[in-house]
């Protein structure tokens, strides 16, 4: 029998059926119902005891329970029978899961009964009436449910009748006109709880697409935007420190009035989101001078290295250039330090000079004057007329450590030191780099002596010597160039090519500029590094430009003397590297706009692997030479201000014109 809406006519009491016959005696019913009313004295709970084991009438049930409830239940005779066997409850299907999840998506999160209560569980009514039928054994809480809905069903027949009615037996006929109710209220689309009407939560079926309230303007969003570089970092940030880098929380922030929305706080946080966030426990245990091994935070740590080079490679600028002595320095120097065709300058940028200009000090001016305020100069060096400069962004001086420089002679005869090596080290994170500019010695046919150059110097050079070595178990002691991870070596070789004049002017008029194979056959240096007499386990980058010496002071033609010297590859830049594949060469190429000396400056671009240190090194504390710094700064605005007038002067003048 059923209600007009389809729902099925609920009794005022839960009835058990019975598929046996069979008197129930009377003896076993009082004691069932002494069992129960003694255990209900005791913890204020009626249990029923299994059927198997005492049967009870439900004649004599009854008799505990109110008469206001007796009225209102339709009483059939019953005969108790043994329990079914408990089965396997078979596994899920994933139709039957996602049904379940629905259900308990859209059951109402309300208690039918007073919250005070715990009588019922939530939702049981529509639960029961949602739910598909389970077979097997009943949860008891399951039971409390059938017993609180107050209706019959197969399932619930089928059922255990064991389980436990919650709540006191003086209660029983208060919350059974209660349920009555609310279940009346349920059949007309109402839902009660504790006597007061309540709506059902919804929820939607799937989640609402994201909204950004964005009352800040587009200028002040831009402004607090985090730079492109930093975004990987950001990402790093949040995954290992499970936070922005920022000491202000968003409670913080919205408690003490500073933002008024969430876009604000964004706003107000990506002004501390470009630095690493640094633990107390970090600056109360490091030293900056000499830190830790390896302690999280640590200064040339990886974390410290990923923020910087997420690719752990930085580029580098290396350049060597004969200036014949001269006094006159180029007028610009932007094509020889920042040429066009990368788009990004280096991070650190080694120019080495042989014969260098008399006033070393001018020379350095003007190299942080084309460098700008992004570089400042690391460390400078010099011997004789070798000099040697080390520039790195300014950012990065933090890392670097302490830096050393020794040098070599291997002209004792002469007064003037013209020719030897000059050799500057540091460590920069946990990379070890060696930088040696050298000048041979000249002569077309003096190669012996190249190389017995080559050999004293590596021997000489007493490098490093605080700083500790790396990787000491691949060094050598007869090689400076094997204490080092990475290691340059550039100058004026003074290697030659085996031909005369005629010859070689004729291939260069014949072959293209990139193209130059056929005059790097005849090339000193390249025939000797075949053979491994010279500059064991250095590589060089392929030759696509012109010979670098010699030329005509201030024109493109080579020598038009009397001597008639055959054009060579003198201005050489080799390396090597302990681990294989460190060094990519990016690019090798001379400057032939800069024409003050014979020889044309020759740079190559590399891109180098680092790799994290540890803070047992001699740090450098972010020293550099703070005077050039400003001297050539000042420089530069004042350049910038010339030129600026001088436009400004020749837009305003005016040409008259009398006719």
């Amino acid at each position: 029998m059923s209600t007009p809406n389809g729902l099925p006519q609920h009794s005022g009491a839960c009835v058990t059926q019975s598929t046996e016959g069979g008197a129930v005696q009377d003896l076993h019913a009082k004691k069932a119902g002494k069992a129960a009313k003694k255990e209900a004295g005791g913890n204020g709970v009626l249990t029923f005891e299994d059927p198997p084991s005492v049967g009870t009438s439900l004649n004599e049930t009854l008799k505990l329970l109110p008469d206001e409830l007796k009225a209102n239940m339709k009483i059939k005779s019953v005969t108790p029978r043994p329990p079914r066997k408990p089965r396997l409850e078979r596994a899920a299907s994933l139709d039957e899961k996602s049904w379940r999840r629905w259900r308990r998506f859209r059951t109402s999160q309300e208690s039918l009964t007073d919250p005070n209560e715990t009588s019922s569980s939530n939702g049981s009514l529509q639960e029961a009436s949602l739910s598909p039928p389970i077979r097997g054994r009943a949860s008891p809480c399951h039971r409390c449910c059938q017993q609180n809905s107050l209706h019959s069903s197969p399932d619930a027949s089928e059922a255990s009748p064991t389980g436990k009615s919650r709540g006191g037996t003086s209660d029983l006929g208060k919350r059974a006109s209660e349920i009555s109710s609310a279940f009346g209220g349920l059949l007309r689309g109402k839902a009660f709880a504790g006597g007061k009407p309540r709506l059902s939560q919804i929820m939607p079926a799937r989640p609402l697409p994201p909204m950004e309230l964005n009352v800040a303007s587009h200028t002040l969003r831009t402004a607090n935007r985090i730079d492109s570089d930093y975004m990987d970092y950001r990402h790093y940030s949040q995954h290992k420190f499970g936070r922005v880098s920022s000491s202000l929380s968003d409670t913080r922030l919205h408690g003490n009035g500073m933002v008024y929305d969430n876009c604000s706080t964004d706003s107000m946080k990506s002004t501390f989101s470009l630095l690493n966030p640094i633990r107390s426990k970090d600056v109360r245990s490091r030293s900056y001078l000499e830190g830790s091994l390896l302690a999280n935070g640590a200064l040339l740590g990886a974390e410290e290295l990923s923020k910087y080079f997420p690719d752990r490679n930085i580029g580098i600028f290396v350049a060597t250039w004969n200036m014949q002595g001269q006094k006159e320095l180029p007028v610009n120097l932007d094509d020889f330090l920042l040429p066009t065709d990368p788009d990004y300058a280096q991070d650190m940028y080694v120019i080495g000079v042989q014969e260098g200009c008399p006033d070393r000090r001018e020379w350095e001016i003007r190299l942080q004057e084309t460098l700008g305020p992004h570089y400042v100069m690391l460390y400078s060096a010099a011997h004789g007329v070798l000099y040697m400069s080390v520039f790195i962004r300014r950012d990065l001086i933090w890392f670097c450590s302490e830096v050393e420089y020794a040098t070599v002679t291997t002209r004792i005869v002469s007064q003037i030191k013209t020719k030897g090596a000059l050799g500057i080290c540091f460590t920069f994170f946990g990379t070890s780099f060696l930088f040696i500019t050298s000048h041979f010695t000249s002569g077309d046919s003096k190669v012996n002596e190249r190389k017995l150059d080559y050999n004293k110097t590596i021997q000489a050079l007493t490098l490093p010597k605080n700083v500790p070595d790396t990787n000491p178990y691949r060094s050598s002691s007869s090689d400076v160039t094997t204490r080092f991870d990475e290691v340059f070596w550039f100058g004026d070789f003074n290697f030659r090519l085996n031909k005369d004049r005629e010859t070689v002017d004729s291939i260069l008029n014949q072959n293209p500029e990139t193209d130059m194979s056929k005059l790097l056959a005849y090339d000193q240096l390249t025939s000797e590094m075949s053979r491994g007499s010279i500059f064991k386990g250095f590589q060089e980058a392929d030759i696509h430009f012109r010979p670098s010496y010699k030329f005509d002071i201030g024109k493109d033609s080579y020598d038009t003397t009397s001597k008639q010297r055959t054009p060579s590859y003198t201005d050489r830049v080799v390396y090597r590297s302990r681990y294989r594949d460190d060094i990519h060469a990016v690019k090798y190429s001379s400057c032939p706009v800069i024409k003050t000396s014979d020889h044309r400056p020759v740079f190559a671009l590399f891109r180098v692997k680092v790799r994290p240190g540890r803070d047992n090194i001699p740090l450098a504390a972010g020293q550099f030479d703070r005077d050039l710094y400003l001297i050539g700064i000042k420089r530069r605005i004042t350049r910038e201000l010339q030129k600026r007038q001088e436009q400004k002067d020749q837009k305003s003048s005016s040409v008259c014109s009398i006719s």
